[in-house]
């Protein structure tokens, strides 16, 4: 179990409203895709949409290889949805100088192709908009009225914390990540190193968003931040805040950023950098680790705007929220600035 460093986070808006129960059934937590681009019906690859039930995207990745013949490695996927869930995702199949197999006689009960079109490109990790979320909460013992005025607020943007998922079971990548940083010529799978390396700058990352929560400050600049354009991945620093930032920030135009830690630039000075100085001194260790394994230094938002966020109230306990998000941000995230959220085998 992880012990090193503080997991959960303080919430941006006050304390929960109340619990809530998520995941009953797969169908309670349903995400769709939101691609860049759609495949252009020519070329070698075969892209494919596909809708999956309980079921992880690397095994369905596993299950669409053997199925096609061909080796695991031609097969690829943008990004990795929630297993205890409804998704739909598009994956890619290079099959150069063949015939495309008959994807609808796929026999599986946990994945369905609903559509199959030709590419002239493999499709890339990172390669998506974001996701569509919508979820079942379940058990809510929040008060209606106030549920919908955090709802209103969370319009405004929620801290775009990574989600307990990232670290695994009880903080599990973390613990062995640490093993690893101390023993870095151990053999571990590219694999594994990448999620365990990801996991300790995750929650780097998040112990300077907590920081700034408590400060007050997360959604509003610092002297010398750096900045994030919203819907975009470019960065840059401000070492002056003047009257345009601020309205660019208050408009939601930009995003003060913290570090994804690793060599390199950190991007950030004045009051900025001496907060995340402050905060991550004692995980000095940690980066070091990360800079001896090349890991390059980069910025994420502090903020995320859900997009088209709206809700219904289906029963006196039951609510069904609909909301868009950038890839890498959690649902979770928001979840949280409402509700205790609780997973339906949490109740035995």
């Amino acid at each position: 179990m992880n012990e090193r460093i503080p997991l959960t986070l303080p919430r941006a808006f006050g304390n929960a409203l109340g619990s809530a129960t998520i995941r009953t059934l797969p169908e309670d937590f349903q995400v769709t895709e939101i691609p860049l681009l759609a495949p252009d019906g020519e070329g070698e690859h075969c892209w494919l949409y596909i809708r999956k039930r309980n079921s992880n995207t690397p095994w369905v990745a596993s299950q669409l290889a053997t199925f096609a013949g061909v080796s695991p490695r031609v097969v690829s996927y943008a990004g990795m949805k929630d297993r205890h869930a409804v998704t739909e995702q598009w994956f890619s199949v290079q099959l150069p100088g063949q015939a495309d197999p008959d994807w609808q006689a796929i026999n599986n009960d946990d994945f369905q192709v609903l559509e199959a079109k030709r590419h002239s490109r493999k499709l890339k990790t990172g390669a998506l908009r974001g996701n569509r979320f919508q979820l079942r909460v379940r058990s809510v013992t929040a008060d209606a009225a106030q549920l919908e005025a955090r709802l209103e607020l969370l319009k405004q943007g929620v801290p775009n914390s990574f989600g307990p998922q990232r670290f695994g079971r009880n903080g599990d990548n973390l613990v062995q990540a640490e093993r690893l940083l101390a023993r870095p010529k151990a053999r571990v799978s590219r694999n594994k190193r990448g999620i365990w390396l990801s996991a300790v700058r995750s929650a780097l990352f998040n112990r300077v968003l907590a920081a700034r929560i408590e400060a007050g400050n997360w959604n509003t600049p610092l002297p010398g931040d750096a900045f994030q354009l919203e819907g975009k991945s470019a960065v840059f620093p401000a070492p002056q805040i003047d009257d345009d930032i601020q309205v660019r920030v208050a408009s939601g135009e930009i995003h003060p950023t913290g570090p994804l830690s690793g060599s390199g630039d950190p991007m950030v000075s004045g009051a900025a950098a001496e907060l995340e100085q402050v905060t991550l001194e004692p995980y000095r260790d940690w980066i070091d680790g990360l800079d001896a394994f090349r890991m390059k230094h980069a910025r994420r938002a502090l903020r995320v705007m859900p997009g088209e966020l709206v809700w219904s109230q289906e029963e006196d306990d039951q609510w069904l929220l609909d909301f868009s998000l950038p890839t890498g941000s959690y649902a979770t995230s928001l979840l949280y600035e409402i509700f205790e959220v609780k997973t339906a085998d949490e109740h035995g």
